[in-house]
C-alpha cells in the first residue's frame, strides 16, 4: 500500500483533548476502509502566518499514513465536511521518517547560547576602521539664510 503523510489544522477554539477526538475518529475511518495510522504526532496550538477562515492560531498535528488511495480520498472527503478542520494536507512518501518529525526536534535548537553563534562579521562591509571617512556637509549656512529670506516676506504684510 502507499505511504503518506497527511497534516491537518484545526480550528483554535476547540481543546486539544477535542483535537484527540478527531485524530482518533480519522484513525477509525482509515482502519475501517483497510489502512493504518503509524506515528501521530500533536505540534500544538501555533500563529498561522496569515488569517485562515478567520482564525489566528490552529492546533497543528500530522498522521503518517498506510492506506489506500481510495481510504486516503474518503479522509479527505470527511475532514472537507468538518467543520473543525481548517486546512488539511496529504503528501505521497516514499518511506516515513522514523524518530521524531522537523517540528518536533525544532525544540533542541533553541539549546544555543544565542543569535551570536549563528553571525558572523559582514562580509560585504569593511571594518569601520578601514573605511574612509567623508566630510559632513555644511547645512548650518543653508538654515540660517532660509529664516533671512522668511523675515523679509513677513515684513511686507504687516504694512496694511
Amino acid at each position: 500500500m502507499p505511504l503518506y503523510e497527511h497534516v491537518f489544522l484545526a480550528c483554535q477554539d476547540i481543546s486539544a483533548q477535542q483535537v484527540e477526538g478527531l485524530l482518533q475518529t480519522f484513525r477509525s475511518l482509515l482502519e475501517e476502509n483497510g489502512g493504518k495510522v503509524g506515528k501521530t504526532e500533536y505540534w500544538g496550538l501555533k500563529t498561522l502566518a496569515y488569517r485562515i477562515k478567520k482564525n489566528r492560531k490552529a492546533h497543528y498535528t500530522l498522521m503518517d499514513i498506510d492506506a489506500p488511495h481510495e481510504a486516503v480520498a474518503e479522509l479527505e472527503r470527511q475532514m472537507g465536511l468538518s467543520t473543525d478542520i481548517i486546512r488539511f494536507l496529504t503528501i505521497k512518501v516514499d518511506e516515513h521518517e522514523e524518530g521524531p518529525s522537523a517540528m518536533m526536534r525544532r525544540s533542541d535548537r533553541d539549546d544555543r547560547d544565542g543569535r551570536g553563534d549563528r553571525r558572523g562579521p559582514r562580509r560585504d562591509h569593511a571594518p569601520r576602521e578601514a573605511r574612509p571617512s567623508t566630510p559632513a556637509p555644511e547645512k548650518k549656512a543653508e538654515a540660517e539664510e532660509k529664516p533671512a529670506a522668511s523675515e523679509e516676506k513677513t515684513g511686507g504684510e504687516e504694512k496694511s
